[in-house]
């Protein structure tokens, strides 16, 4: 794995980078739609600024990421802040989350399409995902280069298409545009 020069990059970008980053904007839309002490996990966290906003919001939060220096660096902030974030060094592709495990998973600026279904089945019946990432309508130079790392349009909503959509939103290039898909979606209760 140490040999891995996507793992190398990540390592390096997240130990020279300021702060935790910014919480994803699909999570400051929707917050209203979570309920405190229910689990959630931030899938691919980052450094944690969506982790420690669930936290802070009084969810039981899991964050997950292979990178080792962003791990790190949210268990040192949310030790700061005396928030109780389950941190832990994860590769979700090799080892991705036990069916039904979580009431709400976040999902912000990763894309594996063969980890999709896992992630839906990661959720708890009613359990909520609330996913972002970056749309093929790139606008300059933000975001990953290859295209098979960015959704094609309406992609996330097609991926989503077995569960109640409660928020989406992609521009594809129409006025003041985002280069990112938003949905937040929730699994069939059992019966629905």
């Amino acid at each position: 794995m140490h040999n891995d020069p996507h793992l190398v990059r990540w390592e390096q970008r997240h130990a020279e980078s300021e702060g935790i980053g910014e919480p994803a904007q699909v999570l400051l839309l929707n917050s209203h739609l979570l309920t405190p002490g229910t689990r959630a996990l931030d899938l691919a966290c980052g450094r944690g600024a969506s982790a420690i906003l669930l936290a802070r919001l009084g969810l039981l939060v899991s964050a997950w990421d292979f990178s080792t220096q962003a791990i790190q660096r949210l268990m040192k902030e949310s030790s700061e802040e005396g928030l109780s974030i389950s941190c832990e060094v994860r590769d979700v592709v090799a080892n991705p989350p036990e069916p039904s495990s979580f009431d709400v998973i976040l999902v912000s600026y990763f894309l594996d399409r063969t980890l999709f279904s896992a992630i839906k089945e990661a959720l708890k019946p009613g359990g909520l995902l609330l996913y972002e990432t970056f749309t093929r309508y790139a606008l300059g130079d933000r975001g990953p280069s290859n295209p098979d790392w960015r959704l094609a349009q309406n992609e996330l909503l097609a991926l989503c298409s077995d569960m109640q959509v409660h928020y989406y939103r992609e521009d594809g290039g129409l006025g003041e545009a985002l280069d990112v898909a938003m949905i937040a979606a929730s699994r069939h209760k059992q019966g629905d």
